[in-house]
């Protein structure tokens, strides 16, 4: 079997079976680790940061989304 079910709140608007591949497990920080995110690139006035991959794409509500690794950022901290 491929596939997990979850225990999430009921307030949570997601299908509760999903395939392992979408699992996983949680890293916790380093104890005094400083986290310092990069600033952003100043381009025409708007802030731009560095795409360093495409995880995955998907169409969602018919619009084209990206999961993106920001260059310099942690994995975890991919939108």
């Amino acid at each position: 079997m491929n596939t997990v079910e979850l225990e999430l709140l009921e307030s949570v608007k997601i299908h509760l079976v999903v395939n392992v591949s979408r699992i996983h497990r949680y890293r916790e920080q380093v104890a005094g680790q400083k986290v310092t995110p990069p600033l952003p690139v100043i381009i025409e006035g708007e802030e731009k940061y560095e795409v360093k991959k495409i995880l995955s794409k998907r169409k969602w509500y018919g619009k084209v989304k990206y999961l993106i690794h920001w260059k310099e950022y942690m994995a975890e901290e991919g939108t």
